[in-house]
């Protein structure tokens, strides 16, 4: 008899045992989900911010080729420019007289 008490408290132990062990489980379970659901919800706003930074560059890649085909079109002005001086220098060189010698081209016309 005192054999069956023993083992009916060692079982009793042992249920108790696991029912703590059980509890701490579902509460590790619990913390778990938690913290699954705050990744998840960080996961969320980083995937809001990236699309929102992604849209930032799309934006500001645009404006730099708006400004580079600017640029480009800027420069090839400049050199339209440029040449179109050294012709009048050489044309000038060419005819011997300078603009002063001529009289600045407006007062030789009078």
């Amino acid at each position: 008899m005192e054999a069956i008490k023993k083992k009916m408290q060692m079982l009793k132990l042992d249920k108790e045992n696991a029912i703590d062990r059980a509890e701490q489980a579902e509460a590790d379970k619990k913390a778990a989900e938690d913290k699954c659901k705050q990744v998840e919800d960080e996961l969320v706003a980083l995937q809001k911010k990236l699309k929102g930074t992604e849209d930032e560059l799309d934006k500001y890649s645009e404006a730099l080729k708006d400004a580079q085909e600017k640029l480009e079109q800027t420069e090839k002005k400049a050199t339209d420019a440029e040449g179109e001086v050294a012709a009048l220098n050489r044309r000038i060189q060419t005819s011997g007289h300078s603009p002063a010698e001529t009289g600045g081209g407006r007062e030789g016309s009078r």
